[in-house]
């Protein structure tokens, strides 16, 4: 199996991790024993405290305080009190960036992308370089992807909502 990838990978801007993720393999270990192995397809980045559809736009709260973290660990949250939101922090500490993960080969959408790898509130700060539970391989091979705006952020406001950084296999 692959090696996990380096802390280094995700120390870097997320507009150059976010389109590096495609391609990746997740590793995901269950209770069990068991593991899975998903491709990741699609991807988003949010950018700062600048970016206005970022969490971390109005500053470091109890909930975003892990996106001002070092890059290399999950921050999840939860949406319409349901779904569980898998996003890998970004960037240096107090540098709040993160990459949401969209989809995978096999599994479409970030509520079913969470709930398809029995992924939850608990997995919130846990480091790809030492989970046992999960943790991201790949080589340096990139894919083709296309860019388009990204999805549901009508809040942020037009600049925010068109830019490019939604990230998707081609």
């Amino acid at each position: 199996m692959d090696q996990r990838l380096p802390k280094e990978f995700y120390t870097r801007d997320v507009l150059e991790v976010a389109p590096a993720l495609l391609g990746k393999k997740i590793i995901r270990k269950g209770a069990s024993g068991h593991i899975s192995v998903h491709v990741i397809s699609e991807t988003e980045a949010y950018r700062g405290t600048e970016d206005k559809a970022c969490h971390a736009s109005k500053g470091k709260t109890p909930r975003t305080k892990i996106m001002f973290e070092t890059g290399g660990i999950l921050y999840m949250y939860l949406i319409y009190g349901m779904y569980w939101m898998m996003n890998i922090v970004t960037g240096s500490r107090e540098e709040p960036q993160a990459v949401l993960i969209r989809g995978l080969m096999d599994v479409s959408g970030p509520g079913r992308l969470t709930r398809s790898l029995a992924l939850d509130g608990s997995f919130n700060g846990e480091d790809l370089q030492f989970s046992e539970r999960i943790w991201i391989t790949g080589d340096g091979d990139r894919v083709e992807y296309s860019t388009t705006p990204r999805v549901g952020i009508d809040y942020a406001g037009a600049h925010w909502k068109m830019k490019p950084w939604r990230y998707v296999i081609k």
